[in-house]
Order: C-alpha cells, then structure tokens, then sequence
C-alpha cells in the first residue's frame, strides 16, 4: 500500500541531487509533488518526467526560496494544482566553503539567505494549508556536528536550521504539524561534484571518518523523508536524524 496516496508535497530545490531523489521516492509512494526550481527547469522537468513515466504525479514550480513572493507562489501552485497541502520538503540550500580571511558580506547573505531565510519564508507561507497530520522535513547538514573547516557561513546556516527545527517542532506541535531535519553527511550530487568535493582531500578525510566507509547517495536520503512524511512517523516531531553512514 502507497504511504502517502493522497498526500500533496512540495520538495524545493528538487532539480537535481538530494531534492530529486526525495520528489521522486515522494512520488513513489502515492503523494502529488510540487518539483520546485530557481534556475534549472531543464533539471525539474527531467525529474517530473521521470515521475510521470513510473505513474506518479508532478509538476514543476519555478521560484527563489529567499523571496517572500516566490516563496508563496510556491506553495499557491501546490493549492492551484492539487487543492491541498500534506509535506513540506525545504530542501533548497547553496554552499561555498571560504576560510575566514575570505568571507564578504554578499558570501554571508546568499548563503544564509537561501539556507535559512528561505526555510522561514516557504514555512511561513506552508503552515496557512497544513492541516492536522502536516509534516515539515528541513534538509540540515552533519556539517552542523562535524564542523569542518573553511565552513563558517555554512555551517552556520545549518546550525541556525537545527534550532529553527526545534522552535518550530514546539510552535506548531499544537496544530498537530510535525518538524523534523534530515541531516546528511557528504552525498554525491551535482553540486558536490561541480564544487570539486568529489575526489578532493574533504572527501577522503570524511570517508576515512565514516564507520559504513563511504559517502552518501541521494537513494540513502530519500527513503528517510518518504519514512518522516508518512504516518509512521506520527510520534515524532524536532528530531535531527544525522544521515552520516555514522561520521560524527
């Protein structure tokens, strides 16, 4: 039986990576998916392809996590399409590493804009549709509790989502709206690949940290999400999963 038939979600950021696989397995499992971009469509349409082809239901949404407006139009293409709103997958997230000497003002606010600025604003506009039974599933980092260097911004960012997990676990337990955060270790995606972690010395000293021996994949997230959305996770609310293969 599908965990989330009848279930709409919207998974932002969900072009490629972590993101598409979590739209996808979402798919999978009965829900109706909002495949959000900011610049991609190429990617989104790919993933709402590949969806319709298993027999799932998507549509792809285009919109800046860190715009209000965006923000809302977003979770408004979710009420337009499906008439409801079960999951919110606020996934979207940019990194740059940078040593301290490098940090600017630009570098702190894009990142922290898009990381933690646009969490807030899609959230904001999210918790108008979700009703009783509404699960909200942040994408932190295990950057959070590993704290590598030149990640200052980032980690950051990460940091401050653990605690706006747990704030908002508490403020809208009441309505009956779980929070929770997967927080992954490194995962082989685009973005990884194109920021030259993938085979860097980042990567072997992780690896070499990891009790599973490897780093992740988008396929180890995915079910996760797919586990926290459904109603077998109906007890749990301000949990932070560390999706690591146990780096710590």
């Amino acid at each position: 039986m599908s965990k989330l038939k009848g279930k709409v979600a919207v998974v932002t950021g969900a072009s490629k990576g972590i993101g598409a696989g979590i739209a996808k397995a979402l798919a999978a499992e009965g829900a109706s998916v909002v495949v959000n971009y900011a610049s991609s469509k190429a990617g989104a349409d790919d993933v709402v392809a590949a969806i319709k082809k298993a027999g799932g239901t998507a549509v792809a949404v285009q919109g800046d996590v860190s715009k209000a407006a965006d923000a809302q139009g977003i979770i408004d293409a979710a009420i337009k399409n499906y008439g409801r709103l079960d999951i919110l997958v606020n996934n979207s997230g940019v990194y740059e590493f940078q040593p301290i000497e490098a940090i600017t003002e630009e570098h702190f606010h894009r990142i922290f804009n898009t990381n933690v600025l646009g969490v807030l604003l899609t959230t904001q506009a999210a918790v108008k549709h979700l009703g009783e039974g509404g699960s909200i599933i942040n994408i932190g980092s295990a950057a959070s509790r590993v704290t590598p260097p030149t990640s200052a911004v980032y980690t950051g960012t990460k940091g401050a989502l653990d605690a706006i997990t747990g704030v908002l676990a508490r403020e809208l337990g009441p309505k009956k709206i779980r929070v929770n955060s997967i927080n992954p270790g490194m995962v082989e995606t685009e973005g990884t690949h194109t920021g030259g972690f993938i085979g860097s010395d980042l990567e072997k000293a992780l690896v070499a940290q990891t009790p599973l021996g490897r780093i992740g994949q988008a396929w180890d997230i995915a079910p996760i999400a797919v586990f926290l959305a459904s109603d077998d996770a109906q007890w749990l609310t301000g949990e932070l999963i560390i999706a690591s293969g146990g780096l710590r």
